[in-house]
């Protein structure tokens, strides 16, 4: 039997993963379906087959989704773009015997995507560290929230509560940019004049913002592979510098995430992202998901993806004696696009 597994729009580093599950110990046979609205995405090369997503308002977008796996009969649809809106019709691709990929049911994956209320059901965890944080939708909550960390002494950035990766991150100047500014990197800063003017002209609550700390220390991300019932693997992977990142045996990363995830009963991949604030690790975010990155940590010797794979078809899968304390960085390689111009 072959196993119909589609990737919906993801990034180009998902196609390690495609490889890792094609190459399986368990010589078990697939077929990778994957679309994306850009033509030459990566994962449309790797795919057995593939093709264009439409661009769709996201109600549209699950019924996109339902079709699809309808039509193919996907076995298995791991879900990225949408992931949180595709959830709650969970039930629906379970009539059409479609397996998803889901690291938690709608409302613990809704508790996750939002950084506010993620910080306020973990804040209790002892000896994790929360950053100092607040959530403001007008531009009186900004400024008291603002004033209150420069009072601290802290420097202070802003987000969207529900972003994924960077977008929409800032860090926040005192002072606008002068013409040295114009020779410099290009940085995610903003001054607050700007931020204070924009929030004034839009005159209403704006989407939620999270107003905190700007981290500035060493920065880990844990791949996770786990069950509702226990944490399978934890491989903490620093950012050391540029491309360069280091699988560290790192004892207070793991033990947090295992605190982590007896409170967030998360399943099969997820990440979570932490930055030290001297000696202090702070909590950063939790992907819900597989991470970009998540091919160095399979360098550990855990398969994070096949072992997903796998725990979802309900096999099993004990806990995991994997390798630490390597170093590990990548080149760029070329890829002979499949469809010309």
């Amino acid at each position: 039997m072959t196993l119909r597994i589609w990737f919906n729009r993801t990034f180009a580093t998902a196609i390690h993963y495609v490889e890792m599950i094609r190459n399986n110990p368990d010589d078990l046979k697939v077929e990778i379906y994957a679309t994306h609205p850009k033509r030459h995405s990566l994962m449309l090369q790797a795919a057995d087959y593939s093709e264009l997503e439409p661009t769709l308002p996201m109600d549209e977008y699950v019924k996109y989704c339902l079709d699809f796996c309808r039509k193919h009969q996907i076995d298995v649809f791991f879900p990225h773009y949408g992931l949180t809106d595709i959830a709650p019709y969970i039930e629906d691709f379970n009539q059409i015997r479609t397996k998803v990929m889901l690291s938690g049911d709608p409302e613990l994956l809704k508790i996750v995507s939002d950084k506010g209320e993620l910080f306020n059901k973990l804040a209790d965890i002892e000896g994790l560290h929360i950053p100092e944080h607040y959530v403001v939708t007008t531009l009186d909550e900004f400024e008291r929230a603002y004033t209150n960390l420069l009072t601290k002494g802290l420097d202070v950035c802003v987000k969207p509560v529900t972003a994924e990766g960077g977008a929409g991150f800032r860090i926040i100047d005192n002072a606008p940019p002068t013409i040295q500014s114009l020779y410099e990197s290009v940085k995610p800063r903003i001054c607050i004049g700007d931020i204070l003017r924009l929030l004034e002209e839009h005159k209403g609550p704006v989407a939620p913002l999270m107003i905190m700390e700007h981290l500035k220390g060493s920065e880990y991300s844990v791949d996770c592979l786990g069950t509702k019932q226990q944490l399978l693997a934890a491989v903490p992977r620093k950012k050391v510098e540029g491309r360069i990142r280091a699988l560290e045996d790192n004892n207070d990363l793991i033990r947090l995430s295992t605190a982590i995830h007896r409170r967030l009963p998360l399943q099969y991949n997820f990440n979570i992202q932490f930055i030290y604030q001297g000696d202090t690790p702070k909590l950063l975010e939790i992907n819900p998901r597989m991470s970009g990155g998540m091919y160095t940590s399979c360098l550990s010797g855990v398969n994070f993806p096949y072992l997903a794979l796998k725990l979802l078809l309900g096999r099993d899968v004990p806990i995991q004696e994997y390798q630490l304390n390597i170093m590990a960085t990548h080149y760029e390689k070329e890829i002979i696009l499949k469809h010309h111009l």
